[in-house]
């Protein structure tokens, strides 16, 4: 290996191109640049001033999350509800399975005849959508009757049994 000896000055007025040798390896070419002129001093001041308000702000006293899971997550982030400018339903969509609407017609065949006189349950023909609450509510705001129990089933043509 090569020791070259360039004294420090020569290196501050130019740039100087050396062929070195490694050792082991072709002849390569390494540059030096200009050594850098110190700072002037109103600069070195206007460095520190920036470097003390940088301090004094949120940097100097920040302190390193703890992680408690190997595995990194995105953090949640706040999901705000829409505000729309304008309503874009003009009016509040009216209820479609009023009491007229769930009970669609009694069932007048011979055992339904026989429920009736037997163990005092009428059997009705109700909106599919309809549950046992609201079957339950349209009787009683339809006929003035108390329900004890609603039994439902769905026939093999589709429609909705209440026996009530």
């Amino acid at each position: 290996m090569t020791h070259i000896h360039i004294s420090h000055e020569f290196l501050a007025s130019r740039t100087v191109t050396l062929d070195i040798r490694v050792q082991g390896h072709r002849w390569c070419r390494k540059r030096r640049r200009e050594a850098s002129v110190p700072p002037k001093p109103e600069a070195k001041a206007k460095a520190l001033k920036a470097k003390k308000a940088v301090l004094k702000s949120v940097h100097s006293h920040t302190k390193k999350k703890i992680h408690t899971s190997p595995t990194f997550r995105r953090p949640k982030t706040l999901q705000l509800w829409r505000q729309p400018r304008y309503p874009r339903k003009c009016a509040p969509s009216r209820n479609k399975l009023g009491h007229y609407a769930i009970i669609e017609f009694p069932l007048t065949i011979e055992f339904a005849m026989k429920k009736t006189e037997d163990n005092n349950t009428l059997v009705f023909t109700v909106d599919i959508k309809a549950n046992k609450h609201q079957i339950k509510q349209a009787m009683k705001k339809l006929s003035d009757t108390d329900v004890a129990k609603v039994n439902t089933l769905i026939r093999p043509d589709g429609e909705k049994k209440a026996y009530v």
